[in-house]
Protein backbone atom coordinates (compact mmCIF):
# COMPACT_ATOMS: atom_id res chain seq x y z
CA UNK A 1 0.00 0.00 0.00
CA UNK A 2 1.01 3.50 -0.56
CA UNK A 3 1.74 6.19 2.27
CA UNK A 4 -0.81 7.63 1.18
CA UNK A 5 -3.50 4.92 1.43
CA UNK A 6 -1.82 3.91 4.68
CA UNK A 7 -2.00 7.58 6.57
CA UNK A 8 -5.82 7.54 5.17
CA UNK A 9 -6.22 4.22 6.05
CA UNK A 10 -4.88 5.00 9.65
CA UNK A 11 -6.78 8.21 9.82
CA UNK A 12 -10.17 7.36 8.59
CA UNK A 13 -10.14 10.22 6.00
CA UNK A 14 -10.38 9.54 2.30
CA UNK A 15 -7.72 9.75 -0.23
CA UNK A 16 -6.41 13.11 -1.47
CA UNK A 17 -8.03 13.41 -4.88
CA UNK A 18 -11.77 11.55 -3.53
CA UNK A 19 -11.44 14.95 -1.28
CA UNK A 20 -10.54 17.25 -3.74
CA UNK A 21 -13.16 15.80 -6.48
CA UNK A 22 -16.22 14.71 -4.07
CA UNK A 23 -18.34 12.42 -6.07
CA UNK A 24 -21.23 10.42 -4.64
CA UNK A 25 -21.02 7.35 -6.82
CA UNK A 26 -23.70 5.93 -5.28
CA UNK A 27 -25.81 9.09 -5.28
CA UNK A 28 -25.28 9.65 -9.31
CA UNK A 29 -28.38 9.57 -11.07
CA UNK A 30 -27.49 8.39 -14.55
CA UNK A 31 -29.29 9.67 -17.78
CA UNK A 32 -31.49 7.25 -19.90
CA UNK A 33 -31.89 7.55 -23.49
CA UNK A 34 -35.07 8.20 -23.43
CA UNK A 35 -33.96 11.71 -21.49
CA UNK A 36 -31.39 12.35 -23.72
CA UNK A 37 -33.58 11.92 -26.70
CA UNK A 38 -35.99 14.24 -25.09
CA UNK A 39 -33.18 16.64 -24.00
CA UNK A 40 -31.75 16.61 -27.80
CA UNK A 41 -35.64 17.26 -29.54
CA UNK A 42 -36.58 20.21 -27.25
CA UNK A 43 -33.21 21.53 -28.21
CA UNK A 44 -33.77 21.47 -31.97
CA UNK A 45 -37.30 22.26 -31.78
CA UNK A 46 -35.97 25.63 -29.75
CA UNK A 47 -33.07 26.41 -32.04
CA UNK A 48 -35.12 25.99 -34.84
CA UNK A 49 -38.08 28.52 -33.53
CA UNK A 50 -35.12 30.42 -32.85
CA UNK A 51 -34.14 30.76 -36.52
CA UNK A 52 -37.70 30.97 -37.76
CA UNK A 53 -37.87 34.30 -35.19
CA UNK A 54 -34.90 35.83 -36.11
CA UNK A 55 -35.77 35.96 -39.77
CA UNK A 56 -39.26 37.14 -39.41
CA UNK A 57 -38.19 39.61 -37.02
CA UNK A 58 -35.70 40.64 -39.26
CA UNK A 59 -38.24 40.76 -42.14
CA UNK A 60 -40.71 42.91 -40.27
CA UNK A 61 -38.06 45.27 -38.42
CA UNK A 62 -35.69 45.85 -41.78
CA UNK A 63 -39.50 45.99 -44.23
CA UNK A 64 -38.06 49.34 -45.53
CA UNK A 65 -36.85 52.93 -44.32
CA UNK A 66 -39.60 54.95 -44.29
CA UNK A 67 -37.43 58.86 -43.70
CA UNK A 68 -37.77 61.19 -46.41
CA UNK A 69 -34.28 62.56 -47.29
CA UNK A 70 -33.79 64.90 -50.08
CA UNK A 71 -31.43 63.27 -53.04
CA UNK A 72 -31.11 66.79 -55.02
CA UNK A 73 -32.53 68.87 -58.27
CA UNK A 74 -34.33 66.71 -60.86
CA UNK A 75 -32.43 68.79 -63.20
CA UNK A 76 -29.42 67.18 -62.15
CA UNK A 77 -30.42 64.12 -63.53
CA UNK A 78 -31.33 64.27 -67.43
CA UNK A 79 -32.35 61.43 -69.46
CA UNK A 80 -29.85 58.55 -69.67
CA UNK A 81 -27.70 59.64 -66.95
CA UNK A 82 -27.26 58.61 -63.36
CA UNK A 83 -27.14 60.48 -59.69
CA UNK A 84 -25.22 58.90 -56.82
CA UNK A 85 -26.61 59.35 -53.46
CA UNK A 86 -27.07 57.83 -49.81
CA UNK A 87 -30.08 56.49 -48.17
CA UNK A 88 -30.76 55.96 -45.98
CA UNK A 89 -27.41 56.55 -43.52
CA UNK A 90 -24.24 57.77 -45.14
CA UNK A 91 -22.85 54.38 -45.25
CA UNK A 92 -25.62 52.98 -47.54
CA UNK A 93 -24.65 54.28 -51.50
CA UNK A 94 -27.51 54.03 -53.87
CA UNK A 95 -27.83 55.13 -57.65
CA UNK A 96 -30.71 56.76 -59.41
CA UNK A 97 -30.87 56.35 -62.94
CA UNK A 98 -33.52 58.10 -65.46
CA UNK A 99 -34.14 55.67 -68.15
CA UNK A 100 -33.98 57.01 -72.16
CA UNK A 101 -37.71 56.40 -71.88
CA UNK A 102 -37.31 59.34 -69.24
CA UNK A 103 -38.34 56.70 -66.10
CA UNK A 104 -37.21 57.24 -62.88
CA UNK A 105 -35.48 54.38 -60.98
CA UNK A 106 -33.43 54.30 -57.97
CA UNK A 107 -31.35 51.19 -56.31
CA UNK A 108 -28.77 50.23 -53.77
CA UNK A 109 -25.60 50.49 -55.34
CA UNK A 110 -24.49 47.72 -53.42
CA UNK A 111 -24.22 44.51 -55.56
CA UNK A 112 -26.12 41.52 -54.16
CA UNK A 113 -23.20 39.32 -54.89
CA UNK A 114 -20.22 40.16 -53.21
CA UNK A 115 -21.04 43.77 -52.68
CA UNK A 116 -19.37 45.56 -55.08
CA UNK A 117 -20.11 48.86 -56.14
CA UNK A 118 -22.64 49.29 -59.27
CA UNK A 119 -22.40 51.22 -61.87
CA UNK A 120 -24.82 52.46 -64.57
CA UNK A 121 -23.92 51.94 -68.35
CA UNK A 122 -25.60 54.16 -70.60
CA UNK A 123 -24.14 52.30 -73.70
CA UNK A 124 -26.00 48.78 -72.53
CA UNK A 125 -28.58 51.04 -70.23
CA UNK A 126 -27.96 48.53 -67.33
CA UNK A 127 -26.30 48.55 -64.11
CA UNK A 128 -23.02 46.83 -64.08
CA UNK A 129 -20.85 45.41 -61.25
CA UNK A 130 -17.09 45.59 -62.51
CA UNK A 131 -15.91 43.34 -59.88
CA UNK A 132 -17.35 39.82 -61.49
CA UNK A 133 -19.01 41.14 -64.69
CA UNK A 134 -22.50 40.93 -63.01
CA UNK A 135 -25.08 43.09 -65.20
CA UNK A 136 -28.65 44.08 -63.70
CA UNK A 137 -31.72 45.32 -65.68
CA UNK A 138 -32.08 49.30 -65.17
CA UNK A 139 -36.39 48.74 -64.89
CA UNK A 140 -36.54 46.15 -62.90
CA UNK A 141 -33.10 45.67 -60.70
CA UNK A 142 -33.12 42.05 -61.37
CA UNK A 143 -30.02 40.37 -62.44
CA UNK A 144 -29.41 39.81 -66.36
CA UNK A 145 -25.94 38.52 -66.47
CA UNK A 146 -22.44 37.18 -64.18
CA UNK A 147 -22.83 35.53 -60.89
CA UNK A 148 -25.44 37.81 -58.97
CA UNK A 149 -29.16 36.10 -58.39
CA UNK A 150 -30.49 38.28 -56.87
CA UNK A 151 -32.63 41.50 -57.71
CA UNK A 152 -31.12 45.35 -56.22
CA UNK A 153 -33.09 46.45 -53.48
CA UNK A 154 -34.97 49.60 -54.83
CA UNK A 155 -35.43 52.84 -53.33
CA UNK A 156 -38.59 54.84 -54.12
CA UNK A 157 -38.08 58.43 -55.20
CA UNK A 158 -40.33 61.08 -55.08
CA UNK A 159 -40.02 64.66 -57.42
CA UNK A 160 -41.30 67.62 -55.91
CA UNK A 161 -41.25 70.03 -58.34
CA UNK A 162 -37.63 70.30 -59.47
CA UNK A 163 -36.45 68.31 -56.15
CA UNK A 164 -35.81 64.18 -55.79
CA UNK A 165 -36.72 62.94 -52.56
CA UNK A 166 -35.66 59.38 -51.47
CA UNK A 167 -38.36 58.05 -49.29
CA UNK A 168 -38.07 54.23 -48.83
CA UNK A 169 -36.00 51.15 -49.23
CA UNK A 170 -37.51 48.29 -49.91
CA UNK A 171 -36.03 45.16 -49.32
Amino acid sequence: MSEEKKDCASCGQAPKWQRDFPIEWEGDHYVTRRETVKFLTLGSLLLAAANWMTAFAGRVLHRGSSSVQHIGPASALETSASLLFRYPTDQDPCIAVRTPEGKLVAYSQVCTHLSCAVVYSQSENSLLCPCHKGAFEVDRGSPIAGPPTRALPRVKIEQRGDQLFATELEA
